[in-house]
């Protein structure tokens, strides 16, 4: 059996949106955008399974949580991406190529900023774990499957004691950008927020105008079809009216 360590106390030591499982289990689960069965998913041998839908605060939460239990040695990505956000992408990226001037190098989401990991940090996350990516996934057979497949892949615990670094939440909790980025990248934030609500608007008006022409169409099939049946009884009976006639 694979050695295994206690986790920092607390732990999970930040709150957020997953569900804990086994801490002896060597793989974290990210669903990103998606709200799967977490609990289910841990149920299936994972340590930790929860959504990440930003591109920086969502991204520190989980990879403290990550340091702090030298026994996840492996981070599952799978579900959807959130439009503009692109969190997969983005940790895929970090755990790649790191931080540079503060930014996620290779990252494609709108504000990939890191503020509370510092290169230790960062350094240790790339260390301690594997990322497999099996991205748009949704599927809980599959998660299970491959949660088995890395179990059965399990290292032992990361040589190192628990690494303990505090997340530090805007303004209400929000999960914005670091407080020293640059106003415009907010406001680049806003307008994809606001281009993303209109998205969903317009889904839910063409559904409804699509509705409203289904409706119509099969209203005229049915008249019709009622006109038809007319137009079939009296050809038969105008013979046998005319007969009596």
């Amino acid at each position: 059996m694979a050695d295994k360590k206690s986790p920092a106390s607390g732990w999970p030591i930040v709150q957020g949106d997953f569900h804990a499982g086994d801490p002896n289990s060597p793989v974290a689960v990210m669903t990103c955008g998606s709200h799967l069965d977490e609990k289910g998913i841990c149920d299936g041998g994972a340590a930790i399974a929860g959504s990440c839908k930003t591109e920086n605060l969502g991204l520190e939460k989980v990879i403290a949580n990550i340091i702090s239990n030298p026994n996840i040695r492996f981070l599952l990505l799978c579900g959807t991406e959130v439009k503009g956000h692109l969190a997969g992408q983005t940790m895929a990226a970090l755990h790649k190529g790191g931080v540079k001037d503060g930014r996620v190098v290779g990252a494609e989401g709108a504000i990939p900023f890191i503020e509370n990991l510092n290169d230790a940090a960062i350094k240790r996350f790339q260390e301690q774990v594997e990322v497999v990516n099996i991205m748009e996934a949704e599927d809980l057979g599959a998660i299970k499957a491959k949660i088995n497949e890395l179990k059965g892949r399990d290292p032992g615990a990361f040589a190192a004691d628990p690494m303990v670094v505090e997340v530090k939440e805007a303004a209400g909790g929000v999960e914005v950008a670091a407080a020293g980025v640059n106003p415009q990248f907010l406001e680049i934030e806003k307008r994809l927020d606001k281009v993303e609500k209109q998205i969903e608007f317009a889904d839910a008006e063409i559904a409804q105008r699509v509705g409203r022409k289904i409706g119509r169409d099969i209203g005229i099939l049915y008249g019709l079809v009622a006109g038809l049946m007319v137009f079939v009884m009296l050809l038969v009976l105008l013979p046998k009216l005319n007969v009596m006639m």
